[in-house]
Parts: structure tokens; sequence; C-alpha cells
């Protein structure tokens, strides 16, 4: 069954219980989430949701790619597709086609996100986008052996793996939430 504002709405709040400090910052978001329009669609416009994946190998690297369409580097992400049944798994899909990771190799962290933001993105004419929001909802994951395959060449031009203090000076915050909640699961 396909991804329903229900069900983002729930993973925010589940979300908000364990960080209610971020709740000003997803303020806008959850109003938007009020209103209900597909916000699992790529289509809908003012927001819509993506996700992220954080894969964190062994205690000392996380996987970063080049995203193509922004030239930055940034954890594997996207958007979600109709498909797509859970947020967690659309974040495998993404982490998988972009970087070519097997997803056996892969263990989501929590059912929690490890992060929740809500950021403006340029318009792509291109794309016949207009200026837009994301609200995008990162997991993370841990790996031993998961090993950089095929790369989603239209969406990613590098992918690898990446000291932590390195990503996080190129990510942020995030990557030391995602390494915080690797420690504690094992």
């Amino acid at each position: 069954m396909a991804i329903t504002d229900a069900d983002i709405a729930g993973v925010v709040a589940c979300y908000l219980e364990r960080f209610p400090d971020e709740a000003v910052q997803l303020s806008e978001a959850l109003r938007l989430l009020a209103q209900g329009q597909e916000f699992a669609s790529r289509r809908s416009f003012p927001m819509h949701v993506t996700v992220g994946a954080l894969l964190v190998r062994g205690e000392t690297e996380i996987l970063l790619i080049e995203h193509r369409a922004y030239g930055i580097t940034l954890q594997p992400g996207g958007h979600l597709e109709p498909t797509d049944t859970s947020l967690v798994a659309a974040a495998v899909r993404e982490l998988a086609e972009e970087t070519g990771i097997d997803p056996g190799a892969v263990s989501p962290v929590s059912t929690l996100p490890a992060y929740i933001e809500f950021g403006r993105v340029p318009a792509r004419p291109e794309k016949d986008e207009p200026e837009h929001f994301h609200l995008d909802v990162g997991y993370a994951f841990t790996t031993v052996h998961g090993q950089v395959g095929s790369l989603q060449e239209s969406e990613v031009t590098g992918a690898g793996w990446v000291s932590l203090d390195v990503a996080e000076q190129r990510v942020g915050h995030r990557i030391a939430r995602a390494v915080g909640a690797a420690a504690h699961a094992r």
C-alpha cells in the first residue's frame, strides 16, 4: 500500500516525541501535513516528502554521494515512488539505486528517523518544478560489508566512504545523530 499523508504525519509525530525541541523548525511542515495533499507525490507543491539514508560502516565511516543536480555532497536519498510502502523502505531503495549497495547488506538502526529537515528547494524548470519545500525524512543504517556498486549516473556523480569527522563537516549535525543511533543499536 502506498505511503499516505497519515503515515507521514505519524512518523513526524513519533519523531517529535523523541526530539520535541525541533517542533518549531517543523511547524510549517506540520501545518501543511494537516491540510493533506498527497505529500508522497513529487508533484505535490508547495511541499513533498523525500527520504535520506545515513549508512554507517563500522564505527568510523559513512557513505556520501556527490549530487549531480545540486553539485554538493549529501547522504543518498530522494523522492518517494508510488510503489514505496514505508519511508524506511524508500530510504533503502534510494540508497541501493544511487550507490549500488546491496540492500541485503544494510540494516536499519531504528524505525524512528535520525533526522527530519524542512527546507526550500530552488525551482527546476527542466523538471517543471516551481520553488518548493522538501520534508526530508532520514534514517540511519549500518553495514559491515557494504560496498559501492554501480552508481545511478543520472543523479549521482560519485559515492564513497568518508570519515565521520569529514562527513559532519560536509553534511552537518545529522551525521552525529546517525552515528549515535548506530552505536546505541549495537
